[in-house]
């Protein structure tokens, strides 16, 4: 049977800071006010938006409406701690809240997928010690985990460790344009970036969330065993493509690619050390584990959430390290582009945006991903945890209603998974 989650929700893009009762600041309050240009080309912050933590009765209705089977969503940390530690205090307004949540989705038999992290650390973590930078962060992080286990374990049987283990590192310590915004210097030549190191930071930051992560998952087998739920971190997945299939050296780069990407957290999760290449083109900036570490990291999870947005083609291009433009992501040496060396591009236009980038059909890349998957990491039980895509939402209310292009592009998505079950793929 194909698991998709069918409804999602992300705490700083659905629950607002005004009237929070209780939730403290986190970093994407602080990042959203201090670069309303990073936040969005609307140069809005996330003080008011979708209002689902006063409306969230009406959200449960309408999936009830709609007969969805499923609802992943992220509980806030600052919101049940919102100073970051369990010593500092607990807001029993926050467990309140999503007591009454869960309780509602049971009700009308929707089962709830709760993801512990979902990039919104309290800024209190980020201001002592730079989050995920530091060790202290898997303690802190575990007690969080121990008391939403202990508080809603009862009736929550499917938990995300992390979302999207790449991101945090690349966007938020390589590139700054997330939350927290740290880069090299000359990464971002407007200095908006409050300090860091583009090249080393990013593997420090995602070795600590595969840390903290296994830390999560060991302390729910061993203690919260009896709840008999499942557990695992979210991957963001993307296909690659070579630029020109006959270039051995572009089917390399592409290969490289999906190392980089992939292989960077799932290595670890399987075999309990990274990729031969990246310990061969990092070096010493690699941290490493110890064996101890390794056989926790290894097999730390029950399940792999899968989120697919994005299918490129790759080309070999020089790595620039070292150089004080140098950012983590440069390392694979390879270019991504949109076209292959015919000029062909992926699929059709789905919409053109001169803000982020055009959009392109794509489907098919799930299908790769998930065989991929399948192939190389011993076919783990996967949930497609998001899958979209975007457009600059300029749409009338009409258009936005009759849209077909996005329901023809989410039924060959399915088509694909389906395909992808149908040839052993473990959903």
């Amino acid at each position: 049977m194909l698991h998709c989650i069918i409804a999602l929700l992300l705490t700083d893009q659905f629950e607002d800071i005004e009237g929070g009762r209780g939730r403290g600041v986190n970093v994407w309050d602080g990042f959203s006010h201090r670069y309303p240009e990073k936040a969005g080309s609307d140069l809005k912050n996330g003080d008011t938006t979708c209002e689902s933590y006063t409306r969230w009765q009406k959200d449960v209705d309408v999936m009830g409406e709609i007969n969805a089977t499923g609802y992943r969503f992220s509980f806030a940390w600052s919101r049940i701690i919102p100073k970051g530690k369990v010593s500092r205090g607990v807001n029993q307004g926050g467990l309140d809240y999503y007591h009454q949540l869960i309780d509602a989705l049971l009700e009308k038999n929707i089962t709830p997928f709760v993801t512990l992290f979902h990039w919104d650390l309290p800024q209190t973590l980020q201001d002592e010690y730079e989050g995920f930078l530091d060790r202290q962060i898997i303690q802190d992080f575990k007690d969080y985990a121990d008391l939403c286990f202990k508080e809603f374990g009862g009736k929550v049987k499917h938990w995300i460790t992390i979302n999207q283990l790449y991101t945090v590192p690349t966007r938020g310590y390589a590139v700054g344009t997330d939350a927290p915004g740290r880069c090299s210097p000359m990464v971002d030549t407007k200095h908006r970036c409050y300090g860091g190191n583009s090249s080393t930071e990013p593997y420090i930051v995602a070795h600590n969330q595969l840390l903290a992560h296994a830390a999560v998952v060991d302390l729910y087998r061993t203690k919260y065993k009896f709840q008999n739920g499942k557990i695992g971190p979210v991957m963001i997945t993307r296909w690659f493509l070579p630029f020109d299939e006959s270039d051995p050296a572009c089917v390399e780069a592409a290969e490289r690619m999906n190392q980089f990407f992939h292989g960077w957290y799932m290595e670890p999760l399987t075999k309990g050390r990274y990729p031969d290449i990246m310990r061969q083109i990092v070096g010493s900036r690699l941290p490493n584990f110890t064996e101890e570490e390794a056989a926790l990291v290894a097999g730390s999870y029950d399940f792999l959430g899968l989120n697919y947005y994005v299918t490129q083609y790759a080309q070999p291009q020089p790595n620039p390290y070292p150089s004080e433009t140098h950012t983590a992501m440069m390392d694979p040496g390879v270019k991504l582009t949109y076209n292959n060396s015919r000029g062909e591009l992926l699929g059709p236009l789905f919409a053109e945006d001169k803000v982020n980038g055009n959009s392109y059909y794509y489907p098919k890349g799930i299908y790769y991903v998930m065989d991929f998957f399948k192939t190389n990491y011993s076919n783990p039980l996967i949930y497609i945890t998001e899958n979209g895509i975007s457009s600059p939402g300029t749409e009338n209310r009409c258009e936005a209603i009759a849209d077909y292009k996005r329901i023809d592009y989410l039924c060959i998505i399915y088509v694909f998974s389906v395909r992808s079950s149908r040839r052993g793929v473990s959903t």
